[in-house]
């Protein structure tokens, strides 16, 4: 069943649900949708009413999650263009095989982004491909002794492979709207677009799911958690926002 109310100007819309509970409970998803889980024949009024206490405490959640969400600029993949890559900023150069390198690939050369292509329409594909595999690279080698220190610390098991630095509780999958999330099951997911992220702010993101392996909602324990574990993570947290915003 989906509501909504009025708190000032903003409009609050929630999805209510009835089970056999005692209490009602009010959850904000990282995607800022408003859950409300209320015992079976709860009057609609009163759901209302809860919600309406609770109103600044939602808005101030669907905030905090909203910094969290990708906001990557779109491209145009064309020569002058500056693309991110760990932080930095590089500049697209579209060149053809004349350059003697192989055709079809993508290399870092001093401050520049170098394509090598006769067909200038397959640049975005070359790119994003290049991204994908440096995400591949280079984000496992950053979380792993992160997940092993964690771990230790909080008598925590990571199944982790040492020669290839695979790390079997770590994935990557792109997400639109979060930088990284956490299962129920304990594995970490990050989205690939974090490798154009210095290495502090992929850092934050993988403390940040980390310490949702102990505690799941942001309560002030989460947030306790977190600056015990990086004493700078809001510093990195606002570097990424604006960086990619």
């Amino acid at each position: 069943m989906k509501g909504s109310i009025q708190f000032g100007s903003k409009e609050i819309d929630f999805h209510l649900a009835f089970s056999n509970r005692k209490s009602l409970g009010i959850t904000v998803t990282p995607e800022m949708e408003v859950l409300v889980k209320a015992p079976i024949e709860t009057p609609l009024q009163k759901v209302k009413e809860c919600l309406q206490k609770k109103a600044a405490w939602i808005i101030k959640q669907q905030s905090f999650f909203l910094t969290f969400q990708p906001k990557t600029p779109a491209r145009k993949f064309v020569s002058g263009e500056t693309h991110l890559y760990l932080g930095r900023q590089y500049l697209l150069r579209i060149m053809n095989d004349e350059s003697g390198i192989t055709n079809d690939s993508v290399k870092l050369s001093g401050r520049f982004l170098n394509v090598y292509t006769n067909d200038k329409t397959k640049a975005k594909t070359l790119v994003e491909n290049w991204y994908l595999e440096k995400a591949k690279e280079r984000l496992p080698k950053i979380a792993k002794p992160l997940m092993e220190n964690f771990g230790k610390r909080h008598s925590l098991t990571f199944i982790t492979h040492h020669s290839s630095f695979l790390i079997h509780h770590l994935s990557l999958r792109a997400m639109p709207l979060r930088w990284g999330s956490c299962t129920s099951k304990g594995k970490i997911i990050l989205n690939p677009e974090l490798i154009k992220a210095p290495k502090g702010c992929i850092e934050y993101v993988i403390v940040h799911e980390l310490c949702h392996l102990i505690h799941y909602d942001h309560t002030q324990k989460f947030i306790d958690l977190q600056t015990k574990e990086m004493k700078e993570w809001e510093k990195w947290k606002m570097k990424l926002e604006k960086l990619l915003a």
